[in-house]
């Protein structure tokens, strides 16, 4: 059960019902106390001074309130309290009176020592006393009534009577805490005690059951009570174990901060939460309130509540990572997590979800204007100048939102759209941005796509056309590229650009280049077949360079063909040496052990890095077409193409141009001393028949370039 007013530790508005109860509730606890010290004697006074086995039991009680037993699932305010078991053995063995004084010194020590106000101490200290005086009127109705002189043992013929003022005792402390709830969160009661009521029944049945044995042990010595503490401590030990567990399956191990499961409960409940408050509003809408809204109106908090996900990346954490090295960008990430964490308002939660990328989770927001607020507070957090190993930088990052009902109705399309929205947030560089749907790229016909390229695969939709490479120096054939189609049923035939940005970020991609390499060997070894020697060469992304498979399978593939290794050669884009784990890949090396030439494609459009092209091993360097086409109009783009070819001359390696469409391209290209080149000049791409016919007129000497 709840504790009153754990949400706040404020006293309740004067006059309000929850003020109102907590007054009653305290002046009948002072009531029912001041009547059972009324009864106390001098002998009753004397045995309590003179007996230890009191003293005992409120060391036991008060450390029982200070450390409940706090089980996976449960806190300090509903976790079990030991101190019940002992309080009510002090009520069976010598009266209310010493076992309301006990229980109140020990809520107030508790209450004193958590920094909790003076009215819920008293209401605490108000409560347990009532509760006992409930059970104690039980057991005087059963005949069974004890003083501090005149102590109570029970046996085996008393145990429906304590049976009963275990329940009383249960209920009557259940009710007053649930009534306390209940107004203060505005829920019915019904709904305030069924929270936990099925864990506190448990709970209590077996801390009351202990109640009796303790009894009988005190009866019998003082030095018997202790040992009652073994299956605490056991209980404690087991617990404490459990709750670790659970906190390490639930929250990240680096930063602390709770991680993806934690989050999905605590949004599946912050969901819960607002769709009962939706249902309650539109509830109070259609009923007499809509008639009179002056006089009832719906809870500020009830009226249009949404839920909100922000989905956090930071900007430029891998240069961190890369300069500094990852301990310091662990530091860094345990920075974050403080920082964001110190940021955000009571109740929200931040969680990592892992690398640099964090989650923050509003159970309750106004608008898009307020989530907004709170996204630009994070930012303005993190923005704040960083120290580290002697050197200072700034933070940056970006921040998807998305919120419940406008933009998602579950847990996960909303952290889908928050992933969007952060998307769209680095790509305008506008560092936060509100889920639209405008901007949303998995749209249903982008998906309908992705359904349509998965059947392709099956279909044999895709197919390999061929366009030739042919020296600039001889007119000779260098090689042929493979480029993917799709013969789409209803769309007709579709370049890559239509449909590769998609598969890219699935698991298809994996298939499809395995389909690509198997049809470009097979197609190879065929022209190989026919005297007709040519390389052909195959386009990769970063990915598939991260597949550890696709060494195997082009290995695997020229062993079946007969065909040596150079008869294949793999076209990587420049962008791939910005990606440090792509480019030390195992598969990288594997492929250059293997003898397959690479050639780096796209040359110009990235930032390499001179070391690492210096290390890659490449044959050859491919410029990019957006130079090669502006050759003959811009004096910038011919110096641009200029310092390639020299460069790539300079590293021994060959140089192909892209995109060459007229014959005053290809001399000009010729003249600045670039080896090859491919383009509609030399020939269009060609399906496999038609590249064949090509091929036999021309593999002994393609056409030379016109002057």
């Amino acid at each position: 059960m709840k504790d009153p007013n754990n949400t706040r530790n404020t006293a309740p508005r004067r006059g309000s019902p929850l003020w109102i109860y907590f007054v009653v509730v305290i002046l009948l606890g002072v009531a029912a106390c001041a009547a059972a010290f009324a009864g106390l004697t001098g002998a009753d006074l004397d045995a309590l001074a003179g007996d230890p086995v009191f003293w005992i039991l409120g060391c036991f009680i008060i450390f029982g309130e200070l450390r409940p037993i706090i089980t996976p699932g449960s806190t300090e305010t509903n976790g079990a309290t030991t101190s019940t078991t002992f309080a009510f053995a002090a009520l069976l063995y010598a009266g209310l009176p010493v076992a309301a004084a006990l229980q109140a010194i020990a809520v107030v020590t508790c209450g004193v020592f958590r920094g909790r106000t003076p009215h819920r101490i008293a209401f605490n200290a108000a409560q347990y006393t009532l509760s006992l005086g409930a059970a104690q009127l039980v057991l005087a109705l059963a005949g069974d009534l004890a003083t501090p002189s005149a102590t109570w043992v029970p046996d085996g013929a008393d145990l429906p009577a304590i049976a009963l003022a275990g329940a009383v005792y249960f209920l009557c402390n259940d009710t007053l805490v649930g009534s306390a709830v209940a107004l203060h969160e505005r829920v019915s009661l019904v709904k305030a005690l069924r929270f936990d009521l099925g864990y506190q029944v448990l709970v209590h049945l077996a801390l009351l059951g202990l109640a009796p044995l303790m009894v009988i042990a005190m009866d019998r010595s003082a030095l018997f009570v202790p040992l009652i503490l073994l299956p605490f401590i056991a209980v404690y030990l087991n617990a404490s174990v459990a709750v670790r567990r659970e906190h390490q399956a639930l929250h990240d191990g680096l930063t602390g901060l709770p991680n993806r499961k934690l989050l999905i409960v605590r949004t599946e409940e912050a969901l819960a939460e607002a769709r009962g408050a939706e249902k309650r509003s539109a509830a109070l809408r259609r009923g007499p309130a809509a008639l009179k809204p002056a006089r009832r109106r719906a809870p500020v908090e009830e009226r249009d509540q949404r839920t909100g996900l922000f989905l956090l990346d930071l900007d430029r954490f891998k240069e961190v990572n890369d300069t500094l090295g990852h301990p310091t960008g662990d530091r860094l990430l345990q920075l974050v997590a403080h920082r964001l964490t110190h940021s955000v308002r009571p109740g929200d939660l931040v969680a990592r979800l892992g690398g640099d990328e964090f989650a923050v989770l509003l159970p309750s927001v106004r608008d898009e204007a307020a989530a907004r607020e709170v996204a630009a507070r994070l930012r303005a957090a993190l923005g704040e100048p960083v120290r580290l190993d002697g050197m200072s930088f700034d933070l940056e990052a970006s921040v998807g939102i998305a919120l419940f009902p406008d933009h998602a109705p579950d847990f996960e399309l909303l952290l889908q759209r928050a992933d969007v929205a952060m998307y769209n947030a680095k790509e305008s560089r506008t560092g936060v941005e509100v889920y639209s749907p405008a901007n949303d790229r998995n749209s249903p016909e982008r998906l309908t796509m992705l359904g349509d390229l998965r059947r392709a695969i099956d279909r044999a939709e895709l197919e390999l056309f061929y366009q030739p490479k042919v020296s600039l120096r001889d007119g000779q054939l260098v090689g042929m590229e493979a480029l993917l189609r799709w013969r789409h049923p209803d769309k007709g035939l579709l370049e890559p650009e239509a449909f590769l940005s998609i598969a890219e970020q699935t698991y298809l991609m994996r298939s499809i280049t395995h389909h690509v390499v198997e049809a470009a060997l097979a197609q190879t070894a065929a022209w190989w077949r026919e005297d007709l020697a040519v390389q052909v060469a195959v386009n990769a992304s970063g990915r598939d360079l991260l597949d550890t498979g696709l060494t195997e399978t082009i290995e695997e593939g020229l062993l079946a063909r007969g065909l040596p290794a150079a008869a294949l050669q793999l076209e990587i884009t420049e962008r791939i040496l910005m990606n440090e784990p792509a480019y030390a890949s195992d598969t990288v090396a594997k492929l250059a052990e293997l003898g397959i030439p690479l050639s780096l494609d796209d040359f110009g459009t990235g930032y390499s890095s001179l070391v690492r092209l210096k290390r890659l091993p490449v044959e050859e360097i491919k410029i990019d077409s957006s130079f090669v086409g502006r050759l003959a109009e811009s004096t910038d783009d011919a110096v641009i193409v200029r310092s390639i070819v020299d460069l790539v001359r300079t590293l021994g390696l060959r140089s192909v141009a892209e995109g060459v469409e007229d014959p005053q391209t290809a001399r000009m290209l010729r003249e600045m001393g670039c080896d090859a080149a491919q383009g509609w000049h030399f020939g269009r791409p060609m399906d496999a028949d038609t590249a064949t016919d090509w091929l036999r007129r021309n593999v002994q000497r393609a056409p030379e370039p016109a002057a």
